[in-house]
């Protein structure tokens, strides 16, 4: 599993899922004042925190599509 994530693909994964801040907080144990900052992208997060992010969403069925020419993304798990 590749850590390398995005602000653009955590917000469209919670928004795929219906969580809010507060919820992705609770199940990936990140704190939501982080969170916020990573999303907005006013901070270069530690690479335990990306990790930490991604196998919340991936828990919850979100899929990370890496950069493939056409752009990284996300899509919800069949």
């Amino acid at each position: 599993m590749k850590n390398i994530i995005t602000a653009p693909q955590i917000r469209a994964a919670r928004g795929l899922i219906g969580w809010s801040r507060e919820e992705l907080s609770a199940k990936s144990g990140v704190p939501k004042i982080t969170l916020s900052r990573v999303e907005t992208e006013a901070t270069t997060p530690r690479q335990s925190t990306l990790t930490a992010i991604r196998s919340a969403l991936e828990t919850a069925g979100v899929e990370f599509i890496e950069e493939n020419g056409g752009g990284a993304g996300v899509r919800l798990r069949k």
